[in-house]
């Protein structure tokens, strides 16, 4: 009962709005939960960024089995990246750990790294098709062990990028893996990449929770929103064209980014 009175009315429709704008683009959770949280409401960095890696966790182990049960998830492709964002994630927390996940350095660093990531995001939101038409001759040669070795350096920078700013293993992860496994089907690709996030995110989460920055009725509150907004999107997806969503998308994800990276 107590922990009832403590979800925020604010915060849960902040998470119904954010909800929904992933149930209509599929992207849009990290990128924008975190920000939203930092410099709306003045939550810390640190706390922003636990609390919506594990509600990213939470959120996508559903989509992860519908996608398994469908036979859409390439295995190989989420060991790979695994292998390289296990252990990039964890030192990485180990990093944050030392800094004091409630310091000013702290703080700094997550917010710059946070805005990079939003403008990368963006970037890679208006212009994927160009990057992936700019490196598929460079590409299309590798071998499959060059392929592998890149896919866990890919893993590898995912999983710094997440664990400091939450952002990065939609829309720059699946940008990415369409480049390295052209001929594989996108609902393939996308399907590996959620399937990664739940290990990457939960792993990140913990060990932010372990370090002290989750703020449990803060996630609590997201949840209550998010969940209902998602499902709720999902069925009014199709009256709303993406074309006109996404570009929208990445202009606030832009402007955002450029305010913390400055």
């Amino acid at each position: 009962m107590d922990f009832l009175n403590q979800i925020n009315p604010l915060y849960t429709l902040s998470g119904l709005a954010i909800g929904m704008l992933v149930g209509f683009t599929g992207v849009g959770g990290g990128s924008l939960m975190t920000p939203l949280l930092v410099l709306l409401f003045g939550i810390h960095p640190a706390t922003a960024v636990g609390a919506d890696l594990l509600y990213a966790g939470l959120t996508k182990i559903s989509g992860t089995a519908v996608h398994g049960w469908n036979g859409a998830i390439d295995w190989r492709i989420t060991r790979r990246l695994a292998a390289g964002s296990a252990p990039a994630a964890g030192l990485t927390l180990i990093a944050l750990g030392w800094l004091g996940h409630d310091s000013k350095a702290a703080s700094h660093f997550i917010t710059t790294t946070l805005g990079f990531a939003l403008l990368v995001t963006a970037v890679t939101l208006v212009f994927r098709a160009w990057l992936l038409a700019k490196v598929a001759d460079r590409l299309e040669h590798l071998n499959d062990r060059q392929i592998r070795l890149l896919t866990v350096a890919l893993g590898a920078a995912l999983g710094v990028l997440v664990s400091i700013s939450s952002v990065g293993a939609g829309a720059i992860g699946v940008t990415a893996l369409l480049m390295l496994y052209p001929k594989l089907p996108t609902v393939k690709i996308v399907g590996s990449d959620i399937a990664h996030a739940v290990p990457l995110t939960l792993i990140a989460g913990a060990g932010h929770w372990f370090i002290g920055s989750i703020d449990w009725p803060l996630l609590g509150s997201l949840l209550l929103g998010s969940i209902p907004g998602i499902a709720i999107a999902s069925q009014l997806a199709s009256r709303i064209p993406e074309r006109v969503l996404r570009p929208i998308l990445a202009g606030t994800l832009a402007l955002v980014g450029a305010r913390l990276a400055m």
